[in-house]
């Protein structure tokens, strides 16, 4: 099939482009820079041009940022789109977080209806922050699913940049469905929301300072800075970010994911669980990092249902130990 995907050098749609390469799809991404489309080339260097180019869209939130890229010859199928606006030093919450989000995702949507009628699916990485009720504490006794939804307000989400976040992918996703819903477009919307995500780098599209934010934690440990105690896990469950490629192009590809939340996810975590495992498997790593710290809280935490992502997506996901070795020896390439 013939996709457009957005912001393809990011750590996520970076594996989701390899997963569709790896299935024969051919795909025009989005980037916002030359030298983001020469690091791909480097990454993909035996894929031709007839089965991956690439498109310029400086900035998403723009209006009418997409309208050209979407026009192909020949022309898409499937839209995948993981691009969130590029933000640092927050002082703005609602016009650096909400308001480009939300416009990130509806930019698309629109150029999708009026430019794209070919377009018959349209995959959108949403996250677990638009799922979670994070005014409730940790719930030991809950089970969190696709059901559920962020229900933080426009004025909950200006008190603080964290809050911030959570409102943006809440409030895009949002939007996403609401468009659908009233604009009746030729496509079917599929949402893809994980929590944490970890996993292997590709080496041309990072380095140790410019790791995705979740992956950071691998860093401190095998550089030491978790000599003494390792750091409080914040958020309890995770993801191997190939696993989250797969459902991507799974709900792109399946007929039955059409109108439907995944909550891809593969379970609980603790940063201390990650230590044991690096320390395990990497002996010569254990004097750097700590055997204290990182643990669960002891009133335990909230439970998962995954099994719309298992049954519908057919997702089988890596094991933690898995996930720990392969992102190790792709940071240790790095250092």
């Amino acid at each position: 099939m013939r996709v457009l995907l957005t912001g393809g050098s990011g750590f996520i749609a970076a594996h989701v482009l390899e997963c569709l390469l790896a299935q024969g799809h051919s795909v025009v991404t989005t980037v916002r820079s030359k030298e983001k489309a020469e690091l791909l080339k480097k990454t993909f260097p035996n894929v031709g041009l007839d089965r991956l180019s690439f498109v310029f869209v400086e900035d998403i939130a723009k209006e009418g940022s997409f309208d050209e890229a979407v026009k192909s010859d020949p022309p898409f199928e499937v839209v995948i789109h993981t691009a969130s606006p590029f933000t640092f030093n927050i002082t703005d919450i609602k016009a650096q977080l909400l308001t480009p989000a939300v416009m990130g995702t509806t930019n698309i949507l629109r150029a999708i209806k009026k430019n794209a009628p070919t377009v018959k699916r349209v995959v959108i990485t949403s996250s677990f922050a638009a799922i979670l009720n994070p005014f409730l504490g940790y719930r030991p006794d809950y089970t969190y699913s696709e059901k559920d939804w962020n229900p933080i307000t426009e004025e909950q989400a200006v008190e603080n940049t964290p809050n911030g976040y959570r409102a943006s992918k809440t409030f895009a996703e949002r939007a996403a469905w609401k468009f659908v819903e009233q604009e009746k477009p030729n496509f079917t919307l599929a949402t893809c929301n994980p929590p944490m995500v970890f996993g292997p780098v590709h080496p041309a599209l990072q380095t140790l300072d410019s790791l995705n934010t979740s992956n950071q934690r691998f860093r401190e440990m095998i550089l030491g800075h978790m000599q003494d105690e390792v750091a409080a896990s914040g958020m309890f469950i995770w993801v191997d970010v190939r696993d989250v490629a797969i459902a991507h192009v799974k709900a792109a590809e399946s007929p039955e994911a059409g109108g439907k939340r995944f909550f891809i996810t593969a379970g609980l975590y603790s940063n201390q669980e990650i230590a044991t495992s690096i320390r395990k498997q990497f002996p010569e790593l254990a004097p750097k990092i700590s055997s204290k710290g990182g643990e669960y809280p002891q009133e335990g935490v909230f439970k998962v249902d995954n099994s719309g992502a298992k049954e519908i997506l057919g997702l089988q996901f890596r094991s933690l130990d898995e996930m720990v070795k392969d992102t190790v020896i792709s940071l240790q390439a790095l250092i």
